[in-house]
């Protein structure tokens, strides 16, 4: 559900078009609507704005500007719905790996905005869980693959069975209160120091 005090920013060069979209808001009960009707700068205009979530209204958007718009969206991380005249399935792909969290197409009608604005919100947490555990997921196995790897080092400079090598690993960090992968990757940066 869409709380009442967010920040929402409208982008849209055409006035009248985001007049509809700031009335279908107000009238929902928003007071923090701010509009832009410049494209240029962009990205500089958000973050001194920091909108909770962005509409982004083109009635009949270019190559160039959908670019342009989905380069925003990667770099300003958060709920975007992009509501455009006409589509097809290149600028839906593009829309849609660029990380925007609602295409909307021909459907600019002001009582559409607050439920399409909350299938954003929701959207865009998803997407950014899925984000982070990914991330969690890369680094515990990349963590793990280093252990592994300053376990077989530890094997074999010093003759250690796999559980030796790993208590040692583990009784280190321990002692120096850091992470066990921390100190697996000092194990591995020492022995390619001395070409082991």
């Amino acid at each position: 559900m869409l709380r009442s005090d967010i920040a929402i920013l409208i982008v849209d060069e055409n006035r009248d078009r985001a007049a509809i979209i700031e009335e279908g808001l107000r009238e929902a009960g928003h007071v923090r609507v701010n509009t832009v009707t410049e494209m240029r700068g962009l990205v500089r205009q958000i973050e001194t704005l920091s909108p909770d979530v962005i509409i982004v209204d083109l009635e009949n958007p270019n190559r160039d500007q959908l670019e342009h718009f989905f380069a925003v969206s990667r770099s300003v991380k958060r709920p975007i719905a992009m509501f455009v005249d006409r589509s097809d399935t290149a600028s839906i792909e593009a829309a849609v790996e660029a990380g925007v969290s609602a295409y909307i197409v021909d459907g600019l009608k002001k009582e559409r905005i607050k439920p399409i604005l909350d299938m954003a919100i929701s959207r865009f947490k998803a997407f950014s869980r899925l984000t982070e555990e990914l991330a969690e997921a890369r680094a515990e196995l990349a963590d793990r693959k280093v252990i592994d790897r300053a376990k077989g080092i530890l094997m074999s400079m010093r003759g250690l069975s796999e559980d030796e090598a790993y208590g040692l690993l583990r009784q280190t960090a321990m002692n120096e209160k850091r992470r066990l992968a921390d100190i697996a990757r000092s194990v591995v940066t020492a022995a390619q120091l001395f070409g082991k």
